[in-house]
């Protein structure tokens, strides 16, 4: 797994991951619980420290994210706009 941080936050897709849930206007602890059922454990925490740029967010998590809210990991990654 590569690993890229600027300095300033550890990831760069809270953005768009905080835009899509509150686009299905779900809170973080449901959205928590709903991708825990792909198999990897979420909580809120989880999902707030994400949204922050807080924590690093692994391929794999990616790829689940991407699945759930229907888009592709380039447009969590912010290379397109869908």
């Amino acid at each position: 797994m590569k690993i890229y941080w600027n300095g300033e936050s550890k990831n760069i897709i809270g953005t768009r991951l905080r835009q899509l849930r509150q686009q299905q206007n779900i809170s973080q602890r449901i959205l928590a619980a709903r991708l825990t059922l792909s198999g990897i454990e979420f909580n809120d925490l989880t999902i707030l420290r994400i949204e922050r740029g807080e924590r690093f967010v692994p391929d794999y998590e990616l790829a689940v994210i991407a699945d759930y809210f229907h888009v592709s990991t380039d447009y969590l990654l912010g290379r397109t706009e869908k």
